[in-house]
């Protein structure tokens, strides 16, 4: 196998950038047992993501607009099924009341989006709600409150310790795949399922 990377090869410090996430059983915090993040940034100064796969219950985008005051309730109420309705998610506990959009790179407005690779960017500014509001939106997207950070080096630290399992699963997972049959989804592109992960981590 060769020696392990150390935290600090830049070669491991940028792979896992615009790879997901799985929890495994044993994750002691609450927080992200069961969840799939998928990471927008991972290198020398740490690593971001979004939890992918967890809802915020009662809360749609046009509650969204409608609490930004970025359109009148009538205005609202005649967006298109697909827009009024999209998902929004439990990015993480960090800003929790901050919006990151993820979405397909047929949206992107320089100093605002930010590529994470060719099929998907991320915006975090208000320019994307009202684009998607009007229309001028990006074909495909999820809304996340939040996000999930690690310093440097901590990241590492809990996939050696088996805390994570790590996946390249493509963006279908994002926009194709029912947020809540992504986990399975994830677990099915390693080939394992619950009950198998779950015997493994009992007999550690």
């Amino acid at each position: 196998m060769g020696n392990r990377p150390t935290i600090g090869d830049a070669a491991m410090m940028s792979s896992l950038k615009g790879q997901y996430l799985v929890a495994m059983p044993g994750m002691q915090d609450e927080r992200f047992q069961e969840t799939v993040i998928y990471l927008v940034a991972h290198g020398e100064e740490g690593a971001m993501g979004l939890v992918v796969n967890k809802r915020m219950p009662d809360l749609t985008f046009g509650d969204i607009l409608e609490e930004l005051n970025l359109g009148e309730p009538e205005e609202l109420i005649r967006l298109p099924d697909r827009v009024r309705d999209l998902q929004v998610l439990r990015g993480g506990p960090v800003e929790s009341g901050r919006g990151f959009v993820l979405h397909t790179p047929d949206y992107f407005r320089k100093g605002n989006s930010y590529a994470v690779d060719d099929a998907v960017c991320l915006t975090a500014t208000i320019d994307i709600l009202k684009a998607l509001a009007h229309g001028e939106g990006p074909k495909k997207s999820l809304l996340a409150l939040g996000y999930c950070g690690w310093s440097p080096g901590q990241l590492e630290g809990e996939l050696q310790a088996n805390g994570w399992l790590t996946v390249e699963a493509g963006e279908d997972l994002l926009f194709g795949v029912p947020v809540e049959d992504r986990y399975d989804t994830a677990l099915g592109e390693l080939g394992v399922n619950r009950a198998f992960l779950s015997s493994e981590g009992g007999s550690a």
